[in-house]
């Protein structure tokens, strides 16, 4: 156990915990090697923080893997970045499943190559009935879409008829999100130095607590992480109060 780790107070653990896995390409560059080698070795570490959640007992864990910005970059990293997402569930799952894991997807996915999407719907068909950590990975995936979408779907509603457009409230809002049934998170994490949410979870975050790091995501350790909780639960959360 880590010193760290030693000074997590069980009881007071964030339900859920965000991550951007941000710095991959940096990380690779400081290597003089290509930017895949920095999404690979982001992979390894993505493993060690899912298992440090599952022995910790948080009980949510969302990372953002894919932006729907990202499909701006270079096509031969976008394709490497969807063919990753497939190699990770095919060499984790049955791990996964062991820890009682379940997978759930935040995100569009028609426009995913069909290859991808069956691994995606196998990982979340084979864990759907898992009771420990929930792993959501935020793929094609982007917070104003999201809430766009949402409103799409309620405008829907009222123009049926179904719903009136004083009863819409944050309530309904959180129905038609891609998160719903799971708590905001407590905490989101990001490495690397950025100091942005860059379009990850804008609604959920309303009172979400930040810890910025300047640690590139290949290199964050089991022990930045739990550095990362014992700062969170040294701090006072009003929510708008006193």
């Amino acid at each position: 156990m880590s010193d760290w780790q030693a000074k997590i107070h069980p009881q007071k653990l964030p339900r859920h915990v965000g991550i951007i896995m941000d710095g991959n390409g940096r990380w690779a560059a400081l290597r003089h090697l290509p930017r895949n080698f920095g999404h690979r070795a982001g992979m390894k570490t993505l493993k060690e923080i899912v298992i440090c959640c599952s022995e910790l007992g948080i009980e949510t864990l969302t990372v953002f893997a894919f932006s729907t910005e990202n499909w701006k970059r270079p096509l031969t990293e976008v394709n490497f970045l969807m063919g990753l997402l497939a190699e990770y569930i095919e060499r984790e799952l049955s791990e996964l499943k062991r820890k009682n894991v379940k997978i759930s997807i935040l995100g569009d996915l028609d426009h995913i190559p069909s290859r991808i999407q069956n691994e995606i719907d196998r990982a979340v068909s084979e864990t759907a009935s898992n009771q420990g950590l929930v792993l959501n990975i935020a793929f094609n995936y982007g917070a104003r879409q999201e809430i766009v979408q949402a409103i799409q779907a309620i405008a829907a509603k009222v123009a049926a008829g179904e719903i009136r457009a004083e009863e819409i409230n944050e309530q309904m809002v959180n129905e038609y999100l891609f998160t719903k049934g799971l708590p905001d998170p407590d905490l989101i994490i990001r490495p690397s130095g950025e100091l942005r949410l860059s379009n990850f979870l804008l609604w959920q975050s309303a009172y979400t607590e930040f810890w910025f790091d300047r640690v590139l995501w290949p290199d964050f350790s089991r022990q930045d992480f739990c550095r990362a909780i014992v700062e969170f639960q040294q701090r006072h959360r009003r929510f708008g109060g006193l």
